[in-house]
């Protein structure tokens, strides 16, 4: 696991040294560096190195033997192991003993491009071709490991973070109005767009070349997670439930792989706890090393649940509690870190439970991806009756329902049930698909307009998850709702959380659960499998019976919420100032705020997202402009 940075066209080795240094807590081990031409134009490639495997002929950039093949990695490739052998029987002589990176050379020489497709595991790279005069940018399937890039009529930039290529040398790059709406619409910007014009995102599942000559780029996605109707594998329940745990146990398996110390999340749920027991029956009696968070409001504690399941199979556990003072005291700082805005709060326990994790291990094995696949989030199982809302209620009357639910007073608890009926109704008030932006979001529409001073539709705001909805194979609304999950929320908030909160202790995060061979069988089990009856996790938790412990399976869902009310009341205020200096209405906020510390409205959602962009973009400026300064008069 590492971190990337590089560009196409006029560029100091000092700029190239300076986005590296942006990256430093991506990669602490091992510094690298490489320019040259192509094409006429000059390429400086960067890296930053966490070292995981082969770290004794892993370093990078990594060239090819005639160093016509340059390329930066970041990530793991599973099946390395495999690639390697049959690149060796077609006769390609590897230098390294077991770097997976090398794959990524002699890869791209066997199939070109078409060697993102053999790929399994989590990757974000930049391969330059010298003799094509070409660059290939490519990122894992779910979009696991960040890509940023931007490119200008000078040529192209790229890194691990969005951070690193606005230090880059391009011309500055503004924020972007429309993306603005679109994060207090979603929490996050979804991909390809970024928060400042001009720069872009590469989607998980895509790939770009970059022609140097005519800086051109094309993008092309080679992956998707698609609902494949008429494709139900053969059997029943059973077969499929066999099938799951073979190919979970697989994926648990082959990310163990790992020459430095390795331990696993463990929250107690039945993800997490999935990961743990099939680890167990892999490793035998090796010693396991488990983590976790408490909170000190017993509310949002599940560290119990935790420790059952450490014990049970005989981990070695440790855990940390958060607490209020703790939580307001590291949040301003952490939020300032992150470069890229997303309104999740779990990053601020995410962040100290990876810290607590790099004070043992290097490699964390986590349950993410789960709920994406088998349907376990709150809003499955209501899909039936929201559907059914929608048709018998006229759509006139919907604001009417809504004021009333409104007045309800609010709960300081976890997402309670006025909480959700509020957030169920602000969706249903839009087409349905943008039920689940809706539900999620920190503003509706009309707030976010009334934020950012514009009259934008909610077909516009929500355009990439209606398209994506009405282009679902399945008429099925949970399969609709899992292409959503999978496609948008996890690679842009879930995914981009836990990689910023880890990173940022220098940890790698695998996720079993996001395995290219699990996802593709999953994607053509029907949605009943999935959510039966209102059971979510259905056909998941009937493939783990006998290894999860049925305390675990038949636990209430409980999530990794925070005490997100009582943290704003001690975080310090929006600034006024800077609100109306990226263009949002100052008034509109301060009112809003005035509202929700009052307990007239509850407007959690949009003040923590407001933080968390207030934090990102401020700290954002303050490394460019550091940046900048460092820079040696003439340098660019």
């Amino acid at each position: 696991m590492c971190g990337i940075a590089g560009f196409v066209g006029e560029g100091s080795a000092e700029t190239l040294s300076l986005m590296r240094a942006a990256i430093l807590h991506r990669g602490p081990d091992d510094d690298g560096a490489w320019s040259g031409e192509a094409g006429g134009r000059l390429v400086r490639l960067g890296f930053r190195r966490l070292a995981i495997l082969d770290i004794a002929t892993g370093a990078q950039p990594m060239a090819s033997a005639d160093g016509q093949v340059v390329v930066v990695f970041n990530g793991e490739i599973y099946n390395h192991r495999a690639l390697r052998r049959e690149l060796e029987a077609l006769g390609h002589v590897f230098r390294s003993d077991h770097a997976d990176t090398e794959v990524l050379i002699h890869g791209y020489r066997q199939w070109g491009e078409g060697m993102v497709e053999r790929l399994d595991g989590m990757f974000a790279f930049a391969l330059l071709d010298r003799k094509m005069a070409r660059l290939l940018l490519g990122r894992d399937p779910y979009g696991k490991k960040p890509l940023f890039y931007a490119c200008n009529a000078d040529g192209i930039v790229f890194a691990s973070e969005l951070r690193s290529v606005l230090i880059g040398p391009a011309s500055a790059a503004p924020l972007d109005p429309h993306a603005l709406k679109r994060y207090f619409a979603f929490g996050y910007v979804p991909a390809p767009d970024t928060l400042y014009a001009g720069v872009k995102k590469l989607p998980g599942g895509h790939c770009a070349t970059y022609d140097i000559a005519t800086g051109k780029i094309d993008v092309r996605r080679f992956w998707r997670y698609r609902i494949r109707v008429g494709e139900v594998p053969q059997g029943g329940p059973d077969d499929w439930a066999r099938e799951i745990r073979l190919r979970l146990e697989q994926a648990v398996t082959k990310r163990l792989e790992s020459d430095v110390p390795l331990g696993f999340f463990l929250s107690g749920g039945v993800d997490s706890t999935a990961v743990v027991a099939l680890a167990r029956q892999s490793l035998g009696t090796k010693p396991i090393e488990t983590f976790s968070i408490g909170f000190s409001d017993r509310r949002f504690d599940e560290s119990e649940a935790a420790a059952f399941v450490a014990d049970r199979f005989g981990t070695r556990h440790h855990k940390r509690v958060l607490d209020l003072d703790q939580a307001a005291g590291m949040v301003g700082n952490l939020l300032r870190r992150i470069d890229e805005p997303n309104a999740d709060d779990a990053v601020v326990p995410t962040y100290l439970l990876s810290a607590v994790a790099r004070e043992q291990v290097t490699v964390a094995l986590s349950g993410d991806g789960g709920d994406e696949l088998f349907a376990g989030y709150d809003t499955f199982p209501v899909l039936g009756l929201a559907s059914l809302y929608a048709r018998i209620v006229p759509s006139w009357a919907h604001d009417l329902v809504r004021r009333v639910v409104e007045r309800l007073p609010s709960s300081t608890g976890r997402l309670s049930f006025e909480f959700k009926l509020r957030r169920a109704l602000r969706g249903l008030s839009h087409e349905p698909g943008a039920w689940h932006p809706a539900w999620i979001g920190p503003l509706p529409p009309e707030d976010v307009n009334a934020l950012c001073r514009s009259n934008e539709a909610s077909e516009e705001l929500y355009a990439d998850a209606i398209a994506l909805w009405r282009s679902c194979s399945s008429d099925n609304d949970v399969d609709r709702a899992l292409e959503f999950f999978a496609t948008y929320y996890l690679q842009d908030d879930i995914l981009s959380k836990v990689d910023r909160a880890s990173m940022l202790n220098s940890l790698e995060v695998r996720c079993p659960f996001l395995d290219k061979n699990l996802a593709d069988y999953v994607m053509r089990l029907p949605a009943d499998a999935k959510m039966r009856n209102g059971e979510r996790k259905w056909i998941l938790k009937r493939a783990l019976e006998g290894i999860v412990p049925r305390e675990i399976l038949e636990r209430k869902k409980q999530g990794f919420s925070v005490p997100l009310l009582d943290w704003l009341k001690v975080l310090p205020p929006p600034d006024m100032k800077f609100a109306e200096d990226i263009g949002l209405d100052a008034g509109w906020l301060a009112r809003a705020q005035a509202d929700h510390l009052a307990g007239r409205a509850d407007h959690r959602g949009m003040l923590w997202a407001w933080h968390c962009l207030e934090g990102s973009v401020k700290g954002n400026a303050e490394a460019v402009a550091s940046a900048r300064k460092a820079l040696p008069e003439g340098a660019s």
